[in-house]
């Protein structure tokens, strides 16, 4: 298999606060905008690698800053979405994509299966055995754990505006989610979107059905909307505004 990462490439995952006490596990799955030096610039330029299609904007910033107010270990992903989203099906719908918000990648066109797995195998699997044995670990003993995925989202998207400020993504188990779109909607300045911009039942969905849902633990996703999270300071103050309301719900989920 064609070997992908080499010398001075940054590693494929990061772990943050991994003695955090909490009986949660945060994840950033599209916490960076890096590319492999073997890829070059993908074919597009480092303007269009920084907008939403590279990567979270303050996804990171937001979930460190969770890691370390919740006191909870935060694993995040080491490569641009547009490598391999961390967040699909690898091969499936969206998981290199040729076209992202109507801006082409040209290094991605026509790969083969042997490309496919190599970025699979060197950006992809890394990060998600790195998440199951954080699961395993928190959850050693029959301890009750539960799994939070902070990412970000564009304020406009084909030409729509988005007018959320934060959402929660989750599918058919009410027990984290419910909780904290209650704890969110309980301040009035917030505008809360259900399965908004996104919808965790959709059929592309990864990282929650993979370690989640197998594992039948307390799980949901939880979107901020890029603009409000875009300097750190930003992405700080908000991580301040969420910690409450998480750890609020996260006590509900386990009651």
């Amino acid at each position: 298999m064609q070997q992908l990462l080499g010398p001075g490439d940054p590693p494929p995952f990061t772990v943050h606060n991994e003695k955090g006490k909490a009986p949660l596990l945060l994840l950033c799955d599209h916490a960076s905008k890096a590319v492999p030096k073997s890829l070059g610039n993908l074919g597009i330029d480092d303007a269009d690698l920084s907008r939403h299609i590279g990567w979270d904007i303050g996804g990171l910033e937001t979930a460190i800053a969770l890691a370390e107010l919740l006191d909870a270990p935060l694993v995040a992903s080491g490569y641009s979405r547009l490598v391999i989203d961390c967040n699909r099906w690898p091969g499936g719908e969206g998981s290199i994509p040729e076209v992202s918000d109507g801006t082409p990648v040209p290094a991605n066109r026509g790969l083969t299966r042997a490309q496919v797995d190599a970025r699979a195998e060197a950006c992809f699997w890394p990060y998600h055995r790195e998440v199951g044995r954080q699961l395993d670990r928190i959850g050693a003993g029959g301890r009750l754990a539960a799994l939070l995925v902070v990412h970000s989202f564009t304020p406009r998207m084909n030409g729509s505006e988005r007018p959320w400020h934060v959402g929660v993504l989750w599918n058919d188990d009410p027990r984290l989610p419910a909780p904290l779109l209650d704890e969110l909607r309980g301040d009035d300045s917030l505008v809360v979107g259900d399965n908004e911009p996104y919808s965790a039942r959709a059929s592309y969905e990864y990282t929650l059905n993979a370690h989640a849902r197998s594992r039948a633990i307390p799980h949901c996703s939880l979107e901020v909307r890029q603009d409000l999270i875009a300097t750190p300071d930003d992405a700080r103050q908000w991580g301040r505004r969420l910690a409450a309301p998480i750890r609020s719900a996260l006590t509900r989920a386990f009651a």
